[in-house]
């Protein structure tokens, strides 16, 4: 099941279950869209994955399954690494 993170791992942006801003890879890093197309160019910088729009859980379904608090952020910011 994905922890659907909180916030970008770039800039630390808040990004709830809901969010059509989310990116993700295959390992679920997370990232913003602005993070995701501008800095890194559809790349993770830790995978070197594709980022993609991250699914949204139903509301419903959140109280059962809820999103991860945990938060997520590299210290030298959008810098890539792969």
């Amino acid at each position: 099941m994905l922890q659907l993170r909180p916030s970008c791992e770039c800039c630390d942006k808040d990004l709830p279950p809901d969010s059509t801003q989310a990116r993700i890879c295959s390992f679920e890093c997370t990232f913003c869209a602005a993070c995701a197309e501008s800095v890194l160019a559809g790349k993770c910088p830790n995978c070197g994955g594709e980022l993609l729009a991250r699914p949204r859980r139903p509301a419903d379904k959140l109280s059962k399954f809820p999103a991860s608090t945990e938060r997520v952020v590299k210290q030298q910011g959008c810098q890539e690494t792969a």
